[in-house]
């Protein structure tokens, strides 16, 4: 792959359901910790980069990743797009993945997935003209893959087009939205030229209403109501339990995951009931 590829991972201390909880501990290692090491296994990419705030309390995330090895840039607080531009543009990033560091099962391969896709030859020696794609959008979309295994990618010209004209403010904390809201996805049919061939992903792809070319990975089964991320102390406890049954190790991918929830029903019901914030959901102390 020619295109530099770097995975920005988004993360901050002040979280308004669980605050501190990427530092919160996860068999011996923090989340933040946990999502670094799984992340830097996908095959695609170029650098990994935790993308922190300048906030005072964020010092401690700062000195943890000074400390351990891990590459970081501070930005904005609330402004989550800035920040994300400003380390892309720094890092010379070509594609931007981007991660939240409070996924601590995201799954290496389905991010080589997503920037495959996206970075997919034409066939002509020309880039593939998708500006975005992601194994999953938020409601009224559907989703196929569990909660927590989210993976969204774009070019940087794309990202940069964002920056310069997104004002929503769920546009601003939520990075993407101004690259894909209004797209209407049809599947891509079977011998139909596509971006994607000769990948064997579900995928379907479409124009949203700001003109960007957006392309959406789908299981062709629906694990869509798992949820494997960690919002609150019932999601830390599963992830808990699930890291404790693979020994505190690191290399299990998701499906190793989903055999153990489907054998051991209790594991998903600890966090079955919590509700998963949606787009529109923003940080009201940005307003402030």
């Amino acid at each position: 792959m020619t295109q530099r590829v770097v995975a920005l991972i988004q993360g901050r201390m002040s979280s308004s359901r669980l605050p501190g909880k990427i530092l919160a501990d996860i068999g011996g290692q923090p989340m933040l910790r946990r999502v670094y090491n799984r992340t830097i296994r996908a095959r695609l990419l170029h650098d990994v980069l935790l993308a922190t705030t300048t906030d005072a309390s964020d010092d401690p995330v700062a000195a943890y990743c000074q400390t351990n090895g891990i590459p970081f840039t501070r930005g904005s607080l609330y402004d989550v797009l800035d920040r994300y531009y400003q380390a892309a543009r720094k890092t010379m990033a070509e594609i931007v993945v981007r991660i939240t560091a409070d996924c601590p099962l995201i799954d290496p391969g389905l991010i080589d997935d997503v920037v495959m896709v996206l970075s997919h030859d034409d066939g002509e020696g020309d880039a593939a003209s998708l500006d975005f794609a992601a194994n999953r959008l938020p409601p009224p979309w559907r989703r196929t893959y569990p909660i927590g295994l989210d993976v969204e990618a774009c070019t940087f010209a794309a990202l940069e087009r964002a920056w310069r004209e997104a004002q929503e403010p769920h546009q601003r904390e939520h990075v993407m939205p101004y690259l894909y809201e209004g797209v209407r996805l049809a599947p891509i049919a079977h011998g139909q030229t596509s971006h994607c061939a000769p990948f064997t992903f579900n995928i379907e792809e479409g124009l949203s209403e700001r003109g960007f070319r957006v392309a959406v990975l789908y299981h062709p089964s629906d694990y869509g109501a798992y949820r494997w991320t960690v919002d609150t102390r019932k999601d830390l406890t599963f992830v808990r339990q699930v890291y404790a049954h693979f020994g505190g190790q690191e290399d299990f991918s998701w499906k190793d995951i989903l055999d153990l929830v489907q054998r051991q029903p209790q594991l998903q019901a600890i966090n079955a009931k919590v509700r998963h914030k949606t787009l529109k959901d923003v940080d009201n102390r940005a307003r402030r």
